[in-house]
């Protein structure tokens, strides 16, 4: 507790107090139709939660206030002030961002930490030290960025959290008086949805700004750390990147959207590689190395602008392989440390800036296989028709040459249209540009074959197939099969010789968000865990590797949290070759959203990895802790279907929460839910609606429903005792608990109060609040803490 003490107090100084100072120029600002907006905040802050500290009701207590201190009587008047509150709160926020952003540096300094750099020096002084360099050379960490509309900021307020970022650094007052000003008279939110393109262009702007520059940085502080100048693993820190290529649900993700978005990595990629090669012109003036300079510049900023005109990274390499002879030879090695880091993230890089993920749903490949085998005259209606042994020589044996444009159906056309063109996209970006076809609600293997098969038919055969075919397993249906899937795929020939080829390595994507929306908190999780022990055993009984990508979202409900002590905590039974991330919505700009930031956090993930490879006393799960985990996760799956099969769950979440807004709201391209049907189905949710919707109510569902009723389960079977050396005992059970605190911390039911009355959803209200006061009151009693 005094390490939690000294944390907020650094906190208090750095963040709280200089907001204070800044908010207080901020509350007299006076922006147009919000003239005296900012000096009632305070005070309808301190009015209502005075009232809901008294347990009153939200809506009286909005009487109220306008009563007693404004002279605001009509209904439009008071939407009207309202709205005018929310768009001042919305800049506070980002003047909010703009502090704990600037603060961030000082307070990684009075954390405690363990850094990669701590490892290594550690590594250097004890038997470790092979093992830490040969962990290094071959691990890879990859946060894959992906659109979501949590994402909201447009570009122009992104430049102006960075401006103010800087100005909060050097305290410059004035600067920061004129940029809040310009704050309250930029637009915060969109006039139309943006496109997929747009959406790509927004993430795009943090490689450009954020991450081209940290990724360098931390990859040279690592080798400057090591006395090994042999050291050369580029492959070490990766971006991924789905807007553009994530098709799954999202209609106006195009063939020609995912060239662009290719074309605009490349070509935004050349920028950053001008404004170092700019930079090292001015000191490499030398004889003969001033003109092949120049020439590089050159090459390159053709390159920026012009799609047509293609760089390769063998001819990026030889011209700087050649500056740098020159200068070895020549011209004493000087600024030879600069070259050689430029040289490093040309091999981090290379000419795809990010590898552009293609993704979409099991349910599309198998209408185009069966559009196409309609077409063939192998069937005539449906899929069905085939036994499973006809389907599988059909689809590993046929040989066809597809032409996209003899189908009608423009979903069939658009998903071997975007095949077609991926090869195009390798010869522009290079194989790393674009080398992984994602199938989202993988349940059987068909969900893989049916994507083989249409690379096949594309164009794809042997060595030309130069993609990883990754299944997406899920739901508690996927998971639950995900082994024996693949143990199916790898007994076959042809998919067998296929992974072979990729150097014996399969790519296997386990999703949170819809895992917590299908199975609830505790199952899902467990689940996951479980179906990675499975997966790694079956793939190394095949001497193949296997890669887990996590689709993590930002809070425990859709399955995010602390990234570190959930990876630290994965089992020795888990493969640990990689670790591979979404980073989703808002967490682009909480966590990874600065330099300092982006480094600190891929920092953490890479101690994490290398955590679990380097400690004496591997994590295992004894069989006792298995069955204990089991019974909760059991008991808890029930307790969520309960409220999930309830026959008010989705009128709740429909007439009660933001989820209809979703849909009408400026934020995202994609749909809020799948399909097209009136009646709304727990089916058609999206997990980030879903998820957001219980969080803007600040119930929090998906984050610990269940849990509280697990646990009170086995206390009152007299297991409290084990489970609190559960709690203590094993890493992964702790940080489930701890993410779920997160999550009930973050719950204020006061808000909703007045719910419990409401004739139609009291009841159902209760049952959520019951939950929730549950599983306070047990987290608590097996964790020891005295507060969440």
């Amino acid at each position: 507790m005094l390490q939690q003490s000294q944390a907020i107090n650094s906190f208090n100084n750095w963040v709280r107090k200089k907001y204070n100072i800044y908010n207080g120029i901020f509350l007299n600002l006076p922006f147009e139709h919000i003239g005296n907006i900012g000096v009632m905040i305070p005070v309808m802050a301190s009015y209502f939660q005075a009232g809901l500290d008294k347990g009153l009701d939200p809506q009286a207590l909005m009487d109220g206030f306008f009563k007693t201190h404004t002279g605001i009587t009509e209904e439009q008047e008071k939407i009207d002030f309202m709205f005018r509150v929310i768009q001042y709160v919305e800049r506070q926020i980002v003047l909010y961002d703009s502090v704990e952003d600037a603060a961030f540096p000082h307070l990684q300094d009075n954390a405690n930490n363990v850094s990669i750099i701590d490892y290594i020096h550690l590594g250097e002084q004890s038997p470790m030290k092979s093992r830490l360099i040969r962990k290094l050379s071959s691990f890879s960490i990859r946060p894959v960025f992906t659109a979501h509309p949590t994402q909201f900021y447009p570009p122009a307020v992104l430049d102006i959290i960075a401006r103010l970022k800087s100005m909060v650094d050097n305290n410059d007052l004035n600067g920061i008086d004129l940029t809040l000003q310009q704050l309250g008279m930029t637009p915060m939110r969109k006039s139309q949805k943006p496109t997929p393109f747009e959406e790509a262009q927004n993430i795009i702007y943090y490689l450009r700004h954020v991450y081209y520059d940290a990724i360098g940085k931390c990859y040279s502080r690592i080798k400057e750390n090591l006395p090994y100048h042999s050291f050369d693993n580029p492959g070490l820190m990766r971006i991924g990147f789905w807007p553009g290529g994530d098709r799954d649900g999202n209609p106006y993700v195009t063939a020609e959207t995912t060239r662009k978005v290719a074309d605009d990595l490349r070509m935004s990629l050349m920028k950053c590689y001008y404004g170092d090669i700019k930079e090292l012109g001015q000191k490499l003036t030398f004889r003969d190395v001033d003109a092949r300079m120049a020439a590089l510049r050159s090459n390159v900023y053709k390159s920026m602008f012009d799609p047509a005109y293609i760089l390769s990274y063998d001819e990026l390499m030889d011209s700087v392989a050649e500056i740098r002879k020159l200068v070895l030879e020549h011209h004493n090695s000087l600024y030879l440390e600069d070259l050689d880091k430029f040289i490093d993230k040309l091999k981090i890089f290379r000419t795809h800036f990010a590898t552009l993920d293609i993704r979409q749903d099991h349910t599309v490949h198998r209408k185009a296989i069966r559009e196409i085998l309609k077409n063939e005259g192998l069937i005539k209606d449906d899929l069905a028709e085939l036994s499973e042994d006809q389907l599988l020589e059909i689809l590993l044996k046929h040989k066809l040459h597809l032409d996209p444009e003899i189908f009608n159906d423009a979903v069939v056309k658009e998903t071997i249209l975007n095949i077609f063109q991926l090869r195009d996209i390798q010869e522009k970006n290079g194989e790393q540009g674009c080398n992984r076809y994602i199938i989202s609600n993988s349940e059987d293997m068909f969900s893989v074959l049916f994507v083989f098969a249409l690379f096949r038919w594309s164009g794809y055969s042997g060595q030309k197939l130069t993609f990883d075919i990754v299944p997406l397993f899920e739901t508690m249906q996927g998971m639950a099969g995900g082994a024996a899937i693949m143990q199916d795929l790898f007994n076959i020939p042809q998919y067998r010789e296929h992974v072979s080829r990729r150097k014996n390595r399969q790519t296997i994507m386990l999703g949170f968000s819809d895992g917590t929306k299908d199975g609830g908190y505790l199952k899902a999780n467990w689940s996951i865990f479980k179906t990675k022990e499975e997966l790694s055993a079956v793939c190394s009984a095949h001497d193949i590797d296997v890669i887990f990508f996590d689709g993590r979202g930002g809070p425990p409900a859709r399955g995010g949290g602390k990234s570190h002590r959930f990876y630290a905590a994965q089992s020795e039974k888990i493969a640990n070759h990689e670790i591979q991330l979404t980073i989703q919505g808002q967490t682009i700009t909480s966590r990874y959203g600065t330099r300092e930031q982006f480094m600190h956090n891929c920092d953490q993930l890479l101690t994490a990895g290398l955590a679990r490879e380097l400690q004496d006393d591997k994590i295992c799960i004894d069989k006792e802790a298995r069955i204990l985990i089991d019974e909760l996760a059991e008991v808890s799956y029930r307790k969520y279907l309960e409220l999930k099969e309830h026959p008010l769950f989705v009128p709740y979440l429909e007439h009660k929460t933001p989820l209809k807004y979703y849909s009408e709201a400026n934020i995202g391209s994609r749909p809020a839910k799948r399909g097209k049907k009136k009646e709304l189905e727990f089916s058609d949710l999206r997990a980030i609606p879903f998820v957001g919707s219980w969080s803007q109510m600040k119930q929090n569902v998906p984050g610990y429903f269940g849990l509280g009723s697990a646990l009170d389960a086995l206390v009152k079977k007299g297991k409290q005792d084990a489970l609190k050396k559960l709690f203590s005992d094993v890493p992964f059970f702790k940080a489930l608990i701890m993410n779920s605190m997160m999550s009930l911390t973050k719950c204020n039911f006061a808000l909703t109060k007045h719910m419990g009355d409401d004739p139609v959803y009291g009841d159902f209200w209760r049952i959520i609040y019951d939950e929730y006061r549950l599983s306070v009151e047990m987290v608590l009693a097996i964790s020891g803490y005295d507060e969440l």
